[in-house]
This record gives structure tokens, C-alpha cells and sequence, in this order.
């Protein structure tokens, strides 16, 4: 297996990935697996690890950095916007049915967290992805709405999108863009905010389990309003016939976020436990990363036609 860093054109901005290939044997064309990193990641982080350990077992991959985070270009930066997420997943597919070594009939996507949404959102309008699997995966706009675990007071995302608002404003009379912190500055604090699911992901984004100088740290606030008012679960239904699979952790927060999505898919379709895994356990922890990946590469070598 090696990788390569490559560029892609998402309408307009240039991405930035790493494109990793199986061992020279292999003979292609080959089937391939766009990779879609969580909210805040990069590729160099858990998007990375799944797509490193997919080409080792046969498959093309790609992780790449969303438009205006990690090395990608975009104006400004730290702006998380669904739609051209979306975008980026849909240019991932192009960038691959260019390349010499992928059978473009055969090309899947793994959406991880966040891009677990996204990844429904871009493979229900796009018919070049053959099957889709997620990791942890969530409705990021739900989340807002709603919290992690949908017990969020709605007047949370009320306030958020008040201070959106008044971003936006300050930002039409000149003054910088308004920025807002994605993690706590400390442990201590990270702990103060109570609940397993927000303090892993401080420890995985903000200690050395799994930081990056480039995964990013904070949101622009013009982003909350794109964010509350996305549904990337909505058009799950239009997957089918293509094969969906969603991995989810039996201690995730966020493992209800799966069953709804499997709830008003249409077949075939599986929901697949990891017994013992939290939300961010599955972006790195061995014990439960393993069985993702078996999971996975029997699921892509089913629907892709093997490697």
C-alpha cells in the first residue's frame, strides 16, 4: 500500500487529499472507496486510518480535507457548510472515475460521524456510488437541533442562532469574521461539561490520542445557520437498491441516530453493532477499529465485486 497527496476541484475550491493505493501486484482496474472524515477531522486523522486499512485489503481510497478546512482552499476558514460538504463527497467520486487505477462502475463511500450524514445526502442524488457504509454515523443538523443525544433544550440552538445572526451582521459592517470555540480549552473543563461523548471528543481532537496542528478548532458562526437547517438523513430512502450499511457502537450516544436512518431506509440495508463502542471509540481504538474494518471490507467486497 502507498499514498500519494492529490487535488481535486469541488465547484471552485481546491481539495486536498490522500490517495492510497494497494499493494503494485494488484492488478486494476479496482474498486474504490471515497473516505469522509468527521466534523472537525482531517485526513490525516480517523478518515486516514479507514482508508489506509481498506487499501491494504484490496481497495483504492481517498480521504480528503473538507473546502475551507486542513489543506483545502475556501474562504473563510473554519466554514462548515453541509451543502458543499456534500459537494466535496460528490467531486471525491469524480476525481476517482478519472484515475487510471479505479474501476469507475465500482466505486463506494464510507462517511465517518459527520460525513456519515453528508455521505447519505451525496450518495442518495448520486448514482455513481454503488454502496455506502457509515462509522458513528449522525445527522450533524439534527445534532445541533437537537444535542448528541436528542435531549438538547431547544433553546440552545435558538441562542446559537442568534449569535449566528449578529455574526453575520458585524461581518456586513466590516468587522472580522465571528468565530466560535469547538472544544473546551482544558481537560478540566472538557470534564466540568459532564457526559462521556463530549469529553472523548476533546480528548481525541485536543490531547495527543489524536490531534492534529490542522483538524479544526473552531466554527465560524455563519456556519450554525447552515448547519441547524440541513437534514442530511431526509433523502435516505432514494439510496435504495444500492446496499447500505451503518456501523454503530452499542455505547455511542449517538447509536440512536443510526436506527433512524435505518428506520426509513429501504432495503437492503444492514445496522451493524460494535459491541462495547462509544462514538469516538470507533475513530481509533484497535479493539474496536478491527471489527469496523472486517465489517467493511466483507461489505465492499460483496457490493463492489471483490478486490
Amino acid at each position: 500500500m502507498n499514498r500519494t497527496d492529490v487535488t481535486f476541484d469541488s465547484a471552485g475550491i481546491l481539495l486536498a487529499g490522500h490517495l492510497y493505493l494497494p499493494a503494485p501486484e494488484t492488478a486494476a482496474p479496482l474498486p474504490a472507496i471515497v473516505v469522509g472524515h468527521p466534523g472537525t477531522g482531517v485526513k490525516e486523522q480517523t478518515a486516514g486510518t479507514y482508508a489506509a486499512r481498506l487499501a491494504e485489503r484490496g481497495f483504492v481510497t481517498l480521504a480528503f480535507d473538507a473546502a475551507y478546512q486542513g489543506e483545502s482552499g475556501g474562504l473563510p476558514r473554519g466554514l462548515e457548510d453541509p451543502a458543499h460538504r456534500v459537494e466535496d463527497l460528490k467531486a471525491a467520486v469524480s476525481f476517482l472515475t478519472t484515475h487510471p487505477e479505479v474501476d469507475p462502475e465500482r466505486i463506494g463511500m464510507l462517511g465517518i460521524c459527520a460525513s456519515g450524514g453528508y455521505g447519505i445526502a451525496a450518495t442518495a442524488g448520486d448514482h455513481r456510488v454503488r454502496a455506502l457504509a457509515t462509522v458513528s454515523g449522525v445527522d450533524v443538523g439534527r445534532q445541533f437541533r437537537e444535542g448528541a443525544d436528542g435531549s438538547q433544550d431547544p433553546a440552545v440552538v435558538q441562542g446559537m442562532l442568534d449569535a449566528a445572526a449578529a455574526a453575520r451582521t458585524a461581518e456586513a459592517h466590516g468587522e472580522p469574521v465571528g468565530m466560535f470555540p469547538v472544544f473546551p480549552e482544558t481537560v478540566e473543563e472538557a470534564r466540568a461539561l459532564g457526559g462521556r461523548h463530549g469529553f472523548e471528543g476533546f480528548e481525541y481532537y485536543r490531547t495527543g490520542r489524536g490531534a492534529h496542528p490542522r483538524s479544526a478548532k473552531e466554527f465560524t458562526w455563519s456556519s450554525v445557520d447552515r448547519i441547524a437547517t440541513s437534514d442530511q438523513f431526509r433523502f435516505v430512502s432514494l439510496i435504495a437498491p444500492r446496499p447500505l450499511l451503518l456501523i454503530q457502537g452499542t455505547e455511542a450516544v449517538t447509536r440512536h441516530m443510526g436506527t433512524l436512518a435505518f428506520a426509513d431506509a429501504r432495503e437492503p440495508k444492514e445496522l451493524h453493532w460494535i459491541d462495547g463502542a462509544s462514538h469516538v471509540d470507533l475513530y481509533d481504538r484497535p479493539e474496536y477499529v478491527g471489527p469496523a474494518v472486517e465489517r467493511l471490507t466483507e461489505f465492499f467486497g460483496k457490493e463492489l465485486g471483490g478486490a
